[in-house]
């Protein structure tokens, strides 16, 4: 599991530091969609590979049927999906449909934090773990978050590259660690920036992946009876 997090965070931060060499080559639509063509496969073999070992390994603690603990669960998956998918993105744009760009942000989720996917990612990891509470997935989680910190420094690097004195800027009124900004008086929080079309689609992904969980076990059968889930073990 590590090294397939390795090789997939390898293959997704390295398409991204190399998307400006990449852009000038065969443009910014070709890009981003050969960028996907080999982001997203390797996303699902990794997803289909966890969904299938999730409980591998030595059960350290074993804490379902805890009153009160699937709601805490899934409160705490559902905002880390807010977070991972902060909707400061235009949706048209990660197919190609529409001229990808790089932009700098700072509203809406940006004022929580300026990297929320990994505060996002942190928070699933929390959840997540103290729900399965395995070795494998205490590997799955170490792996996810040392990727989603290591992004935090090249992400910032990439847009100082970028965007220069404006991201320093942004950095100097933003902060990584989530409402920092907000308690010292960097930001303030507008709410109407979260009164967005996508959040709305957020929200009923949260819902399709609440109940597609019921399908977890038909998910990580046919991972195993497939091809890569033989060839991986």
């Amino acid at each position: 599991m590590f090294a397939l997090l390795v090789a997939f965070a390898v293959l997704h931060s390295g398409g991204a530091a190399l998307r400006v060499w990449g852009e000038q080559r065969i443009g910014a639509r070709a890009w981003r969609l050969l960028f996907a063509a080999l982001s997203i496969p390797a996303a699902v073999v990794v997803v289909g590979y966890f969904l299938a070992h999730r409980y591998d390994g030595v059960r350290l603690w074993t804490l379902q049927g805890t009153p009160g603990l699937i709601p805490v669960i899934w409160v705490g998956t559902a905002i880390s999906f807010f977070f991972l998918y902060p909707a400061t993105y235009n949706l048209l744009e990660i197919p190609a449909v529409l001229q990808p760009q790089v932009r700098l942000y700072e509203t809406g989720i940006i004022r929580i934090s300026r990297h929320p996917q990994a505060v996002g990612q942190i928070l699933w990891c929390a959840t997540h773990l103290l729900w399965i509470g395995s070795s494998f997935m205490v590997v799955t989680c170490a792996g996810l978050i040392a990727h989603h910190l290591f992004a935090v420094w090249h992400g910032d690097r990439r847009l100082r590259a970028r965007f220069g004195e404006a991201f320093e800027r942004l950095k100097a009124r933003t902060s990584v660690l989530p409402f920092v900004a907000v308690i010292d008086g960097r930001q303030t929080l507008e709410l109407t920036e979260f009164l967005r079309p996508s959040q709305l689609g957020i929200a009923l992904a949260i819902g399709l992946l609440w109940w597609s969980h019921r399908t977890i076990g038909l998910a990580a059968s046919a991972f195993l009876a497939g091809p890569l889930g033989r060839a991986l073990g």
